[in-house]
């Protein structure tokens, strides 16, 4: 796994948009990040520090291709906004979900 800068994964998670748009999907998992790179020791052995303040984890991953990124707590703010402009110029092409009219059609599935 690959990880970059947040403006470098910024512009790679569009390529990686732009490119699952034609053949495939892509998946983004956002997770808080305490900054252990390791397993928790077993009984016996000193734990882990607390880390002084949580950062976030984003991974992105289409196919075999790979993305991540950390991104610090204060700048959490302006690094969702640019996501979510990501995310809004690339989902231009989804489909619009038919509304089911019969309660009775609903409640089979």
């Amino acid at each position: 796994m690959v990880l970059l800068t947040n403006e470098e994964f910024l512009s790679q998670l569009t390529l990686l948009a732009q490119s699952a748009r034609k053949e495939s999907s892509f998946t983004v998992t956002i997770k808080r990040y305490d900054g252990h790179d390791r397993p928790k020791p077993r009984e016996g052995k000193p734990p882990l520090p607390m880390p002084a303040e949580y950062s976030c984890l984003i991974r992105a991953r289409s196919g075999a291709k790979k993305l991540s990124t950390v991104v610090k707590r204060d700048e959490v703010a302006k690094f969702m906004e640019s996501y979510s402009k990501v995310l809004k110029s690339s989902m231009d092409g989804l489909k619009k979900v038919k509304k089911v009219k019969n309660k009775a059609k609903a409640a089979q599935g």
